[in-house]
């Protein structure tokens, strides 16, 4: 037998530490020091290593027993377990020559009806009968074999032909029909489902708890079903389907090898036919055969418990188990059978791994915001300047704020204008060119490019409207806009045009009050040709002119004169205050919170 290994398995390290197999604290024996035991190097080595202890375990039960033990078929067990796992074998033809065991089976059946009856549950073949729109509603009984899953049911065999839905109708209120229909859609196999069966036959309700499985078979569907032994086994079925958990028993002198539903779902394999210990190896991953050769040989040699955590290759995917080993010992102290529970990660790596992928975008999302935001702020302040010293040096205190609907877009389609004149005048102008996103950006700054430029040209108000009209109906995309456009003159008099914009609010001696134009215009883009005229309103020492776009009075459901009422209002209760805490005190009411559209304003005092 193995020589023994010290400790009692890896209790100190971190069960949920991944991705790679966690490495065993190697043996400090020293009967292994002086045997010099090597572990295996290779998946052969190790079967073959697992192999020699059974044979030498065997022998040394038989040669210990008060009589002579009977032969059990080879101690080839060993051999033959080194390889995968065997399909079931065929029989011979039965007298009809068909090669098909089932009792009955329909003519359009395939092959596969031959080995219904070797399977020891109830099983049958199943054709998909979709409706007019290719949807799967319902399955016809292709073959059948002859077991009965329960007294009142009737066996498979009798049944085809049939519909599913008719031989079966608990089917579809069980959810068995929605789960067989996943299986044809691509679902992947349905795997140890406990299904609560209840049929009504004969005025009399019948119930059992059924245990399904299945899969595609070609273009059909091979289901088997058999009932669950008792509510201690659905209970167990269950628990282990919920912890992702499975266990085996290996009985080393007879080769017998037990799985539990819960193992056999996790290594893809039927419960009935479960993996040597040999055939797990053969599963391995190369990089992990060290820890499982280690694991395994410990739990031969009588440790316990061991722990380790192994990934096998199973139908193509990388499944991440824990393994507790527990050695069953016989009545000479050596282990008999082995014992071992696995605990599958790999949802919960599989999860990690798309957490740690998400969490990697969205770092890259984020700084690729945060840069954008950048170049937005950049944009914003080059589009739209805040005011500058030069205003100050006339006679005018400026502030200005803007917020676009869209909170990532740092700018939109809203714009604003107040600058000095080389002529001595002060250009003040407010925008809103239709739509939002970078597309409004760009007609904005051409709107508000063009005004700027006009305005070098000493025109009124009302012509550089009507020059940029036909800018904007000039536009090929038709998209129209709303501007206020004018000048404040030496004499504190400004002259406006405006064009389909909200008015400026005045605020003066503790009233605000939209002002008066009898010459509103169109929008922007309307009406080619259209003349735009010229409003002139004097002012006062200490007023101030607050210019504003739509979004800071528009409201869904509501008429906007009831916004701009609202907003005269709330700027009529800060009489005395500078431009900046104007528009704080604006921004900071309830009221304005949430605007659907972007939102600007423009905010000049006279002092």
């Amino acid at each position: 037998m193995l020589p023994g290994r010290a400790g009692k398995g890896r209790e100190n390290e971190s069960v949920v530490a991944e991705p790679g197999p966690p490495t065993l604290r190697r043996a400090t024996d020293p009967r292994e020091a002086i045997m010099g035991f090597p572990l295996p190097d290779t998946v052969e080595e190790l079967k073959d290593l697992i192999g020699g202890e059974v044979s030498a375990l065997r022998s040394s039960v038989r040669r210990n027993a008060d009589r002579p033990a009977a032969p059990t078929p080879g101690d080839e067990v060993t051999a033959s377990v080194r390889t995968l796992v065997p399909g079931p074998t065929l029989p011979a033809r039965n007298d009809t020559g068909t090669g098909c065991l089932c009792s009955t089976h329909d003519p359009g059946a395939t092959g596969t009806c031959s080995v219904l009856g070797a399977i020891p549950a109830s099983a049958v073949l199943l054709e998909p009968v979709p409706d007019e729109t290719g949807v799967v509603r319902d399955f016809r009984i292709v073959a059948g074999n002859r077991v009965r899953s329960a007294e009142w049911l009737e066996a498979p065999d009798r049944q085809v032909g049939q519909r599913f839905l008719e031989a079966r109708p608990g089917a579809a209120t069980s959810g068995l029909l929605a789960a067989l229909t996943d299986v044809v859609a691509g679902g992947g196999p349905l795997e140890g489902r406990v299904v609560d069966y209840t049929e009504q036959r004969l005025g009399r309700l019948h119930r059992a708890p059924l245990l399904y499985s299945a899969a595609l078979c070609g273009e059909q569907v091979l289901a088997t079903w058999r009932p669950v032994q008792s509510q201690t086994e659905l209970m167990t079925i269950d628990a282990q389907y919920l912890a992702s958990l499975g266990w085996g028993n290996w009985d080393l002198l007879s080769g017998k090898v037990t799985w539990s539903e819960g193992l056999s779902r996790i290594f893809h394999a039927d419960v009935g036919m479960p993996w040597q210990l040999e055939q797990l190896c053969d599963a391995l991953l190369p990089d992990d055969l060290t820890a499982f050769a280690e694991f395994l040989t410990s739990v031969l040699a009588g440790e316990e418990p061991a722990w380790t955590r192994i990934r096998f290759l199973v139908l193509g995917e990388v499944r991440t188990l824990d393994l507790l080993g527990r050695p069953v010992v016989g009545t000479d102290g050596r282990p008999w059978a082995v014992n071992l529970v696995a605990r599958d990660l790999t949802p919960q790596i599989r999860s990690r791994r798309r957490l740690a992928e998400t969490e990697r975008e969205s770092d890259r999302l984020r700084r690729q915001t945060r840069a954008e935001r950048r170049v937005a702020d950049a944009l914003r302040e080059a589009l739209l300047p805040t005011h500058s010293e030069a205003l100050a040096a006339v006679g005018l205190t400026v502030a200005a704020s803007y917020g676009p609907a869209e909170p990532d877009a740092a700018v939109g389609g809203d714009w604003y204008k107040c600058r000095l004149l080389p002529d001595g005048r002060v250009l003040v102008a407010i925008g809103d060119a239709a739509g939002h996103g970078l597309d409004a950006v760009a007609r904005m700054s051409q709107q508000r490019h063009a005004l700027a430029g006009l305005a070098q040209t000493g025109a009124s108000a009302g012509e550089m409207m009507t020059w940029l009209n036909e800018l904007v109906c000039s536009d090929p995309s038709e998209q129209t806009a709303t501007a206020i456009a004018g000048h404040l003159d030496d004499a504190r008099t400004l002259h406006w045009a405006d064009a389909g914009h909200p008015a400026p609010l005045l605020l003066r001696d503790g009233h605000a009050r939209p002002l008066h134009t009898g010459k509103r215009g169109p929008l922007l883009g309307a009406l080619p040709g259209y003349a735009y005229e010229t409003t002139t309103t004097p002012l006062n020492p200490g007023d101030l002119l607050l210019l504003y776009t739509d979004g800071m009075v528009e409201r869904r459901g509501e008429d906007v004169t009831k916004g701009i009422d609202r907003l005269a209002d709330l700027v009529g209760r800060s009489p005395d205050v500078s431009p900046q805490d104007l528009i704080d005190a604006v921004l900071a009411d309830p009221d304005q919170a949430g605007h659907e559209d972007d939102a600007c304003m423009l905010a000049i005092r006279l002092d």
